[in-house]
């Protein structure tokens, strides 16, 4: 680990609100969207389009794949922090306020667009798939991101969907470089991967000190789908190489040595939206604070068991209490 005392876990990534609605696999077969996958969209117009054609409210709740990670490392009582962009409106001020309410310290950027948001559809497996609108976190300046963001940070969340913007992905990659954090990476999806492969080779070996991806994400990253050969390529540059395998669990890869992570089991999932970003909450929280691989992992497993067992990424409180038992 590096030298850093401090425990603080800073993120940077789009500030989107989640809007959740559970529904059939037709439903996605009609609107033409494919299972599991995630379809970025210019403007809001077809995210309300598809609300139109179900019957279903929409649930919403703050969310992104770093802030996710961010809410979760400060439920957990750590010293967390989330960069991003937002509007100037109703959305906006929800966001930041209930990062507040969490704990979490809000470094945002204010744009005259719309705050961004992310249509999650739910479907009876438990698998969610996603429509983006980006909106105002789409105009976060690459100039603007500067080392002093990720002052006394001990570990910087760069999210996996900063690589559809290039030169912001490479600022928040320097500043956070610059400032001696270490750098982890979630692969975030395949078609993140697929849309990045030119440079996820550099990248990684440039800046990435923890790269954490599925198996759907390891197999688009290495073209390998044995879970081991996967891992191991992975591992190659980072010092922590970790492979999430769904209801087997995970396995991470340190120094040569590879641990496996049991699941938790119990109750069926619900939904697994935010269970990769929780899982990366518990992980890296149990990292800054010197926990062992092993029991970062169970920390990790326990947040992403519980943020399956409800509809969207915030575990409710009941279910914190059981993770912390895990801290003690």
């Amino acid at each position: 680990m590096s030298e850093n005392k401090s425990t603080r876990i800073t993120g940077i990534g789009a500030a989107l609100i989640d809007l959740l609605i559970n529904e059939k696999d037709e439903f996605l077969e009609n609107i033409g969207k494919e299972k599991g996958g995630m379809t970025l969209v210019e403007n809001s117009h077809e995210i309300e389009s598809i609300l139109d054609k179900t019957d279903e409210k929409a649930e919403v709740v703050i969310g992104g794949a770093a802030c996710n990670t961010i809410v979760g490392v400060a439920k957990l009582g750590g010293d967390a922090k989330f960069i991003g962009k937002r509007g100037k409106d109703e959305y906006g001020d929800t966001y930041e306020d209930q990062l507040l309410k969490n704990n979490v310290i809000p470094d945002f950027f204010l744009s005259n667009m719309p705050t961004g948001k992310v249509l999650s559809i739910i479907t009876e497996d438990a698998q969610r798939s996603m429509i983006t609108f980006l909106g105002a976190s789409s105009t976060l300046d690459p100039d603007k991101i500067t080392s002093e963001m990720f002052k006394e940070t001990k570990i910087a969340v760069i999210e996996g969907y900063l690589f559809f913007n290039r030169d912001l992905m490479l600022a928040a990659l320097r500043a956070a470089k610059e400032a001696k954090a270490l750098i982890a990476l979630d692969l975030a999806s395949f078609e993140v991967v697929k849309a990045s492969k030119d440079i996820l080779d550099d990248i990684i070996l440039k800046y990435v000190d923890i790269l954490i991806a599925n198996e759907d994400e390891a197999e688009a990253f290495t073209g390998l789908t044995d879970e081991m050969q996967a891992l191991d390529k992975m591992s190659k540059n980072v010092e922590y190489a970790v492979l999430k395998v769904g209801e087997k669990g995970s396995f991470i890869s340190h120094k040569g040595k590879v641990i496996k992570i049991d699941p938790l089991k119990g109750a069926n999932a619900i939904d697994t939206t935010g269970a990769g970003d929780l899982w990366a909450a518990g992980f890296l929280f149990g990292l800054a604070h010197g926990y062992s691989i092993e029991q970062s992992g169970k920390i990790a497993s326990a947040c992403g068991y519980e943020v399956v067992q409800v509809i969207g990424a915030q575990i409710p409180e009941h279910g914190w209490k059981r993770i912390k038992q895990i801290l003690v």
